[in-house]
């Protein structure tokens, strides 16, 4: 009991100390902040709704960079995955399909962005592909993971049988893991619809450039339209993928 005492204790204490070295005690500090919540607030209010047109066609582009960059990143990463998993594959193969992984998981979006901004130049097409890589990085571990903890057994017993690798990734990995697969891919999606509304800040396309501007230009009344926009399009999808998780990934 005083172990634990002691750790809780521990874990308080270094709460505190990065509480206090982060700046979270410095009340005139938070006075002023919450002085200039205020007033950004009232300049947001009411919302500029004569930029709707240009703003769903804003809205429309970066739900198409992340449906495109979420599909094809899931191309990409599933053979990954499959690669990745131990219980099919030497460590010869397995060792380099994590790292590649690893490596493009280090890199976040935004700084993707960034890259390929400079290697294809500004527009959507950048941040598609920032999407698609992150994604690549991210459902692949988890890929890898979902295929590693099928039963061996199963896996086993059907490599007994004569199956090849294909065969057991096709008729063993993915039966066993594919209500995992599809379901991060759904959440893969709509983070991506999260993230790109922001790579428009880079150059990246999308209604994240929009946002830029407007934030820049001090127009929080028009920032105000597109804030409202983004929140009804991740609502909208939120409720889609609840629905889609009941009608087809959670039948037993």
């Amino acid at each position: 009991m005083r172990k634990e005492l002691l750790v809780l204790l521990t874990l308080l204490g270094l709460l505190a100390a990065s509480l206090a070295q982060l700046g979270f005690f410095d009340l005139a500090r938070l006075e002023r902040g919450a002085r200039n919540l205020l007033e950004f607030s009232r300049g947001m209010v009411p919302p500029d709704l004569g930029i709707l047109p240009l703003a769903g066609r804003a809205l429309l582009e970066t739900l198409q960079m992340a449906f495109v960059g979420t599909t094809l990143g899931f191309l990409l990463a599933l053979p990954l995955g499959i690669l990745g998993t131990r219980i099919l594959f030497p460590r010869t193969v397995v060792v380099p399909a994590r790292l590649l992984m690893a490596g493009i998981r280090t890199i976040p979006s935004l700084l993707w962005a960034v890259l390929l901004v400079i290697v294809v130049g500004l527009g959507p097409l950048a941040g598609t592909l920032a999407l698609a890589a992150y994604t690549v990085g991210y459902l692949g571990k988890l890929y890898a993971e979902f295929f590693d903890g099928v039963d061996p057994e199963v896996i086993e017993a059907v490599r007994g049988a004569g199956a090849s690798r294909l065969h057991l990734a096709r008729f063993v990995l993915w039966p066993e893991s594919a209500n995992s697969v599809l379901s991060q891919l759904l959440f893969m999606f709509e983070y991506n619809i999260r993230v790109s509304s922001i790579l428009g800040f880079v150059g990246a396309g999308g209604i994240g450039f929009y946002m830029y501007v407007y934030v820049n230009s001090l127009e929080y009344q028009r920032l105000a339209t597109l804030l409202a926009l983004i929140f009804l399009l991740v609502l909208g999808m939120d409720l889609a993928s609840a629905w889609l998780r009941r009608r087809y990934l959670l039948r037993t």
